[in-house]
């Protein structure tokens, strides 16, 4: 019989497009570069990553795998070193009565196709045509150092500035499925937020708000702030014997399906450093890849796929989450199968693919400071993708038997 951790927690309702998002000004980072970080709760488990020419600028977005023209972008950047994504909100509308097809994806395509700054977006929002179908929290950032959220509804939307002392006193802001500009009791994410607060609050105090820290200490983070409890001191000893944990409201979630992490430039820097960083599928499962649009049309393969395929690591982590939670019938994906994430061998499937994203970091840092020297160019931004599609493959392949 397989060993039940027993955690009791309240459950009043799980929207499914229940995303943990933040930005993060120069101000707040250890390099002085502006992060955006988006951790994607979707119904759409298959994503991919696109190459659009299809605006002013040319951008990289991340979209469901279904989505085969790329109507929708959830997260992206561009050519000019504009940035956004974003969470929904469950308070914005509430009593809105207008019937509008919801516009959030659509809106953040536009936005890369003919936004260049912060002040491009503000202007795009109001000229909208209201009620607008929209209801988020829109988080950008700018080759000019700026990063903004914009609580945005059917008909109007609220600005916070992170570079504001006053509205984000230790550079950064946070967003689950709430608005702060409306009555924040109406919303949903309260736990996922307090849980975010405080990684960054610790984080912030040891300048460590950096890329790794987003995907390894946020996006895979085992602490429950309501239960403050931190499933590593549940450690099971092995792989071999299932150990089922009550796993809901954590920032990870069984439909967590991507992780957006996207570095900014400092002002003057040129745009086209932009690195946006994806871990496709779940956080466990996935190890973080970079892009640049300085690299061109052709992505690393594992991120892409052509029309409503999906892409071979999004494919590969959908395997592995059957691994994490392997019960389907009635309520038994909010049990995560503990001992296939980590154990005291070492063999779970966040350790075991701990030290390939570490590998993947490191060869990033010091491609960036060369590039940063010496210039970048698509030539030799291909020869590194193939680098990483290579890795990437012929490690999943030895850690697990499988091939993306």
């Amino acid at each position: 019989m397989p060993f039940f951790l027993v955690i009791a927690f309240l459950f009043f309702y799980n929207n499914v497009n229940s995303c943990t998002t933040a930005i993060l000004s120069g101000k707040c980072t250890p390099d002085g570069r502006p992060l955006l970080y988006k951790h994607r709760d979707a119904d759409s488990l298959e994503n991919k990553l696109l190459y659009f020419t299809d605006g002013k600028y040319d951008y990289i977005g991340l979209v469901n795998s279904k989505d085969s023209l790329g109507k929708q972008v959830w997260a992206g950047c561009n050519s000019m070193g504009f940035v956004i994504m974003n969470s929904a909100s469950y308070n914005l509308n509430i009593k809105d009565t207008a019937k509008v097809e919801e516009r959030d994806g659509f809106l953040m395509k536009q936005a890369l196709q003919t936004c260049a700054t912060i002040s491009d977006f503000e202007n795009l929002l109001a000229s909208l045509k209201y009620p607008s179908g929209i209801e988020s929290n829109f988080g950008v950032i700018d080759a000019k150092g700026g990063a903004a959220y914009f609580e945005t509804g059917n008909n109007s939307f609220v600005k916070y500035n992170a570079n504001d002392p006053i509205v984000a006193p230790f550079g950064y802001l946070i967003r689950t499925n709430y608005s702060f500009s409306r009555d924040i009791n109406e919303g949903s994410g309260y736990i996922r937020y307090e849980t975010a607060h405080s990684l960054f609050y610790n984080a912030s105090a040891i300048n460590n708000l950096s890329v790794p820290f987003l995907f390894n200490d946020v996006s895979r983070c085992l602490k429950h702030s309501l239960t403050e409890i931190d499933l590593w001191d549940f450690c099971p000893p092995s792989s071999e014997r299932p150990c089922f944990v009550s796993f809901r409201d954590f920032i990870v979630r069984d439909y967590s399906t991507a992780v957006a992490v996207i570095q900014g430039v400092k002002p003057g820097e040129d745009p086209q450093f932009t690195t946006f960083w994806c871990a496709l599928g779940l956080p466990f499962a996935s190890v973080a890849v970079p892009v640049w649009i300085k690299g061109g049309k052709l992505l690393p393969a594992v991120l892409t796929a052509e029309g409503s395929l999906n892409a071979p690591l999004s494919q590969i982590t959908l395997e592995l989450r059957d691994d994490c939670f392997p019960i389907k019938r009635g309520n038994g994906l909010y049990y995560l199968n503990l001992a296939a994430v980590i154990n005291k061998e070492n063999t779970g499937m966040l350790q075991k693919l701990h030290p390939l994203e570490l590998k993947i970091f490191e060869e990033t840092e010091q491609k960036l400071n060369f590039w940063h020297q010496n210039g970048m160019n698509s030539v030799k931004i291909q020869e590194y993708y193939r680098w990483l599609d290579q890795l990437v493959r012929s490690e999943y392949e030895r850690l697990f038997g499988l091939k993306p």
